[in-house]
């Protein structure tokens, strides 16, 4: 099943609720993700542009979106970016096609 990076970054509102009242939000990220037929992998806090990551895997494309989509509704995020993620076969895959076509740069 095609594998996708979610990244979220929580509003400070999200945070002070969240400092009153600590949640395990990858419990219900995890139901989520399974209602709509895919499996929630890994989801870890972090420094920097994003606060939360997770690993998902999803059926397809639309159902990775329709995750994006539900978690941000509420409004409790103020910043979501969902990534597709390639294995190191699929990368190896691209890499040798690639590598038996030719493009030309601008101005070449």
């Amino acid at each position: 099943m095609p594998r996708y990076l979610l990244q979220a970054a929580y509003t400070p509102q999200a945070w002070a609720a969240l400092t009153r009242n600590p949640e395990n939000r990858a419990q219900g990220l995890g139901r989520l993700v399974e209602n709509l037929g895919g499996r929630l992998v890994s989801l870890d806090y972090c420094f920097g542009e994003y606060d939360v990551v997770a690993i998902m895997e999803a059926p397809d494309e639309t159902t990775a979106a329709a995750v994006s989509l539900a978690v941000t509704s509420p409004g409790h995020l103020k910043a979501v970016k969902t990534t597709p993620l390639l294995s190191v076969e699929q990368a190896m895959e691209a890499m040798r096609k690639a590598g038996r076509q030719t493009y030309r740069a601008p101005g070449q």
